[in-house]
C-alpha cells in the first residue's frame, strides 16, 4: 500500500473575505474529490483571506499511479484562474 501526500500553499488574489475564500476553496475541493477520488482538507492559514494550505492524500497499491494522480491535481489547480500555487510538496509513505 502506498499513501501519496500533497501539500499545497495557495494564493487567492480575488478573495476579499473569509467567506469568499471558503466559497472558492469549496468549489475546488468538491471538483477534485469528484474527479480524482481523494481526501482533501484545508490544513493551514485558516484565518487568512488570501492564503491557504491544502492537504491532499491518495491511497493506491502502485506508487506510479499515486504520483500520477497528485501531479494531475497540481496541473489542474495551476490552470485554475481563481488561485495561484505558491509552493507544493509531494511525499509518499
Amino acid at each position: 500500500m502506498v499513501v501519496g501526500l500533497l501539500s499545497m500553499e495557495l494564493y487567492i488574489p480575488e478573495s476579499g473575505s473569509l467567506k469568499m475564500k471558503r466559497t472558492v476553496l469549496k468549489s475546488i475541493k468538491d471538483k477534485l474529490r469528484r474527479d480524482f477520488n481523494i481526501s482533501i482538507a484545508e490544513v493551514g492559514a485558516n484565518d487568512l483571506w488570501r492564503r491557504t494550505l491544502l492537504g491532499i492524500s491518495v491511497v493506491s497499491n502502485d506508487r506510479k499511479f499515486a504520483n500520477s494522480v497528485l501531479n494531475k491535481i497540481v496541473d489542474r489547480i495551476s490552470t485554475n484562474g481563481s488561485v495561484n500555487i505558491i509552493t507544493y510538496n509531494i511525499e509518499f509513505l
